[in-house]
């Protein structure tokens, strides 16, 4: 199992490593936010003074090992526009958007698992038929026009809930119902396909004919032989829906880490962009960790590999 973990722990640095090249140098090919941090006024005197402060001058792979040397100590500079240390801007940010994405994931999961359930357990009867529709829909709509819809809706014209901002558990209904729909039809079709495979093994035949009632057959025996598949969707969500909430975040006024990230984009504000690319990608890859360890309890098999 310790070699297991070294192994997934190490290419998760790795991961760590190529999101920042990527990132780094995506960014540096969207042009240079000099003309936009200076005064139209400025002199060009006062525009190479500038370049010169900020390293801008140099090639970019130095201003890359430079920027990871600061990173792995913690240091992603100050924001070219708040002229703070981006990190702190990131991480006040971080519990709105780990607010959002946890009300995502666990409407999610409460609605996705119980249907892929029963839709496998009733298969083609009218609740599967139903439930596939629905899945399906959820899939189907793009999340800022379903984001739109709700605000007209429930806002505009019911008044029922509020369209914007954070708050109390009001301001949070519409973000996370919008965030999490699609994730939620995701994980409803691939618990229902796991459940059907699993439902037709011999182990669970064997378990109807000794006697053993349908809900111990369904909820120990099945549903925890379909459960790596699941836990691997519900990982992989989350990194989904940590991305996603850029566009949920911005529709709603959301105070979180991807509405930041829209506006540090708009200003170029590159030390800004990198730190929160950098801590989410930091948490989907902890995450997913976790999951590589929640296998190995699931099917101790997996450690020995």
């Amino acid at each position: 199992m310790n070699t297991f973990l070294i192994r997934r722990f190490l290419q998760s640095l790795l991961v760590l490593l190529g999101v920042s090249a990527v990132v780094f140098f995506i960014l540096h090919l969207t042009g240079d936010p000099t003309l936009l941090l200076l005064p139209p006024d400025a002199t060009a005197e006062e525009i190479t003074r500038f370049r010169q402060v900020m390293g801008f001058n140099d090639p970019v792979v130095v201003q890359y090992l430079r920027f990871l040397k600061g990173a792995v100590q913690g240091n992603f500079g100050e924001s070219l526009r708040h002229g703070e240390p981006a990190l702190d801007l990131v991480i006040e940010r971080m519990p709105a958007t780990f607010e959002l994405t946890a009300a995502a994931l666990a409407i999610a999961l409460c609605l996705a698992i119980p249907s892929g359930i029963v839709s496998a357990v009733k298969r083609n009867t009218l609740v599967d038929y139903v439930s596939t529709v629905v899945a399906l829909l959820g899939q189907s709509m793009p999340t800022f026009w379903l984001g739109i819809m709700l605000i007209l809706v429930f806002s505009v014209r019911f008044h029922l809930l509020p369209s914007s901002g954070r708050g109390d558990l009001a301001h949070l209904i519409l973000p996370a119902i919008t965030l999490g729909l699609f994730t939620t039809a995701r994980i409803t079709r691939l618990t229902r396909s796991g459940m059907l495979e699993v439902l037709g093994q011999d182990y669970i035949r064997t378990a109807r004919a000794k006697g053993v009632s349908e809900p111990p057959v369904v909820w120990k025996h099945a549903l925890k032989n379909a459960a790596i598949p699941i836990v691997t969707i519900v990982g992989i969500e989350l990194g989904t829906l940590l991305g996603g909430a850029v566009i949920t975040e911005t529709i709603f006024a959301w105070p979180g880490v991807g509405r930041l990230s829209v506006q540090a984009i708009y200003n170029r504000d590159f030390p800004l962009v990198q730190a929160a690319v950098f801590l989410l990608a930091a948490t989907f890859v902890a995450v997913n960790l976790l999951v590589d360890v929640i296998y190995t309890y699931l099917d101790p098999r997996i450690r020995f590999r």
